[in-house]
């Protein structure tokens, strides 16, 4: 018996990829093992850099909060204490957008944790 290859299937795999290839440099967008391999490199990237984004946007909100306070003379990690000890149940992502976007708010607040 002769030996079966699903080719139908294999094409739709290889197109499914070079599909995801488009856009990339040089022989990335037109050689199969080419883009096979930066495709399967490019989607670890995403991977991690999904994470990576989350600590970054923290590390952002905790820099915007901390120069907030510093204005209203507090340090970061003072009014965190204090918003913890007052029970002020805010995020840092909505503490950040007020000390950034409505400074009479984030003042609003500081006085009442101080």
């Amino acid at each position: 018996m002769p030996r079966s290859v699903n080719s139908v299937a294999s094409r739709a795999r290889r197109k499914k990829l070079m599909k995801i290839s488009k856009g990339y440099f040089g022989r990335g967008k037109n050689v199969w093992t080419v883009a096979k391999n930066l495709v399967e490199k490019g989607l670890l990237y995403a991977y991690r850099d999904r994470k990576a984004k989350k600590r970054t946007f923290r590390g952002l909100w905790i820099q915007r909060i901390n120069a907030g306070a510093r204005l209203h003379g507090m340090s970061y990690s003072q009014f965190m204490g204090k918003l913890k000890a007052n029970q002020i149940d805010l995020n840092r992502k909505v503490l950040a957008d007020l000390a950034m976007n409505h400074p009479d708010a984030f003042k609003a607040i500081v006085d009442r944790v101080k």
